[in-house]
């Protein structure tokens, strides 16, 4: 079983991307998922997170700015991220939990278990 992002790359500020997480031989987005970043220097944080019934949950340096989604049907999960500034500028992973809702420590990066190997993302003024 694996998660496999893809869709990073460099941007200006302002621009977007559209991160996806596709797992398989275990269906990830049937649980609590989380999108997890790492920025130079900076240690990993959970931008958002997903549960069982679709309920989202976001860090406040990103509200209002990226999305969070998935699709049971392909086992993948999203990050669409819009208004993009320097300060994005991370390797972005997606993860899973072994339980169904993420609760109040979906912040944590320590509640996830299963991680992909990280797509960068690179935002430039």
């Amino acid at each position: 079983a694996q998660l496999v992002e893809s869709g990073g790359g460099s941007v200006q500020a302002g621009g977007s991307l559209r991160l996806s997480c596709v797992g398989s031989e275990y269906p990830y987005t049937t649980y609590c998922m989380a999108w997890i970043r790492q920025g130079p220097g900076k240690e990993r944080e959970v931008v958002a997170s997903i549960d069982h019934d679709a309920r989202t949950t976001y860090a406040d340096f990103v509200k209002g700015r990226f999305t969070i989604s998935k699709d049971n049907a392909k086992n993948t999960m999203y990050l669409q991220m819009s208004s993009l500034e320097p300060e994005d500028t991370a390797m972005y992973y997606c993860a899973s939990d072994a339980r169904y809702w993420c609760g109040d420590g979906w912040s944590s990066v320590k509640i996830y278990d299963d991680w992909g190997q990280g797509t960068q993302v690179t935002v430039s003024l």
